[in-house]
């Protein structure tokens, strides 16, 4: 069975990107011209204020205290992404590649793990963190969110790894090369976008992570800076402006970072969907 080819203009087509970019950066020019208008104001919708309050970015920073919150959200990114990505690679290439009968099981584990919500093992996870005597300390947050991220992380690179002709595989064995060896000098630099990728998506959901650094920390200067932003909601929830200006200071280093390496996200999300 066939179906007829759908032709569209490329006016159209231009027209629609142009359209979904402005659905997309409409909230975050809303958020701005929020965090500009004058401290102690309710801004109504999008409205450019008469006198942009350029202040109100200073000012969240200094009450928030976002100068420990940053070195906390790095020090947690260095601590979680890492290991994560190491982790993921490693399980990904021994399930596409270490085939065995066992490995369709253990694969299976992981994808049952996708469908769990982080909200489905907080409280859980809160008497297990207390009793190992982690509770309170940034090893809290970091522990949980590499095996939380597991799941999505192994199914990602076993993708990309079962991608990789086997042949690769039998052409470096035959020159004497142990798995170890392959797995480093041959799987691995072929892998670089998907692995990339991989740690952008990882930073991203660990930068913004804001439920485990709540539940489990109490000090906020130990928290991500948007696990602290509960906090500093809750003592400014009625001042629209200056959340808006830190919200808008909290998700600037994940934007600068997408726009940095986009070429290389855009490339391992189109890995193997096109056959060269």
């Amino acid at each position: 069975m066939t179906f007829p080819r759908i032709r569209t203009s490329p006016l159209f087509a231009r027209g629609l990107i142009i359209l979904l970019m402005v659905v997309t950066l409409l909230p975050f020019l809303s958020m701005l011209s929020a965090a500009l208008a004058p401290s102690g104001t309710y801004p109504s919708g999008l409205e450019w204020p008469a006198d942009p309050q350029w202040g109100n970015f200073a000012k969240a920073w200094q009450v928030a205290n976002m100068d420990e919150l940053l070195l906390s959200s790095i020090l947690i990114v260095l601590g979680t992404v890492p290991a994560a990505v190491l982790f993921a690679t490693m399980a990904g290439f021994g399930l596409a590649k270490l085939t065995t009968p066992r490995s369709a099981w253990f694969y299976l584990v992981f994808v049952i793990g996708l469908t769990l919500p982080f909200e489905a093992v907080i409280t859980p996870l809160y008497f297990e963190i207390r009793e190992i005597g982690l509770l309170n300390t940034r090893g809290a947050i970091i522990l949980p969110l590499i095996g939380l991220y597991m799941p999505f992380s192994v199914f990602w690179m076993r993708a990309h790894f079962m991608s990789i002709p086997n042949d690769l595989s039998e052409a470096s064995q035959l020159d004497g090369a142990r798995r170890w060896q392959e797995f480093w000098m041959v799987q691995v630099p072929l892998a670089r976008p998907a692995i990339m990728s991989l740690g952008i998506l990882l930073f991203l959901w660990t930068w913004n992570q804001f439920l485990l650094p709540v539940v489990l920390v109490q000090e906020p200067n130990r928290r991500t800076m948007a696990g602290a932003l509960g906090a500093f909601q809750g003592q400014w929830g009625t001042d629209i402006p200056l959340l808006c200006a830190g919200s808008l200071i909290i998700l600037a280093p994940t934007v600068i970072l997408f726009l940095i390496f986009q070429r290389q996200f855009v490339a391992a999300l189109l890995q193997g969907a096109v056959k060269g």
